[in-house]
């Protein structure tokens, strides 16, 4: 086997398990990391997209079994990611790859500063899920979905980095809860931006399926650790790597240039 792949496959793994600590996919480090490893811009949108299904799919099972998944409410969430997924992954085929990326080092470092900033923020004493929402709340979440699906589709993330604060400032939802919910939200803004990206190919099968291995025991491990290690620490060390990524991906898209 390869050893560009072979580092892809060792990569995935570690990143899988930190990712489905917190319900995300970890598509925002995936991409940057295939892309990084000399592949094609698609190629690793694509790639990440099916490695965030993954990853959102096993560690949702972990997060079901537990009772942290409220699938009624989860719900509300997939008729927009869905329909925004779809045409964000057809999108990407008709976008220059350069200006792909450079969405995505904006994405980098964006989310990489929120989770910087989680290690200083003080955590929410709610620990019960709310009962009901507005009518006008329900509405907003499928135009939010909405558009984290485009973001989803366009840039190979599943959404998690944003769907998160969403749920945890607006909604109130408790830490671990949302991570149970966001994990399910994400299967669906994987597949459906999979499906968008199937319109213009750009598939590698043999590093998916290498990558499919490595991620889904890695997010199984990381979803039964969730509980044992302090998030603070583990979001704001990853919001530096996100950072880091972003730099690497900046250098790399001045020197093509």
């Amino acid at each position: 086997m390869d050893s560009t792949v072979l580092i892809a496959i060792a990569a995935v793994f570690i990143v899988s398990i930190i990712f489905s600590m917190f319900g995300q996919g970890g598509g925002s480090v995936y991409t940057p990391i295939l892309f990084l490893l000399g592949y094609a811009a698609l190629t690793s949108i694509s790639t990440s997209l099916v490695l965030n299904l993954i990853t959102a799919l096993s560690a949702s099972i972990v997060y079901y079994r537990s009772n942290l998944v409220d699938v009624k409410f989860a719900l509300w969430f997939v008729p927009g990611i869905c329909l925004g997924a779809f045409l964000g992954g057809v999108a990407a085929a008709y976008i220059n790859p350069a200006i792909l990326m450079w969405l995505f080092v904006i994405f980098l470092l964006c989310a990489g500063g929120r989770m910087i900033y989680t290690y200083w923020e003080k955590s929410s004493s709610e620990d019960t899920c709310p009962a009901h929402y507005s009518k006008g709340m329900y509405a907003l979440i499928v135009i939010f979905s909405f558009f984290v699906g485009i973001v989803s589709g366009l840039l190979g993330v599943g959404g998690g980095l944003i769907i998160v604060p969403f749920l945890i400032f607006l909604c109130r939802y408790p830490t671990k809860n949302s991570a149970g919910v966001v994990s399910f939200v994400v299967i669906f803004s994987s597949l459906f931006g999979v499906f968008g990206h199937l319109t213009s190919g750009g598939f590698d099968f043999p590093l998916i399926l290498g990558c499919a291995v490595a991620v889904f025991i890695g997010a199984t491990i990381g979803a039964r650790s969730m509980v044992k290690i302090p998030s603070g620490y583990i979001k704001a060390g990853f919001g530096v790597v996100l950072w880091i990524f972003a730099i690497q991906l900046i250098l790399k898209l001045i020197h093509i240039m």
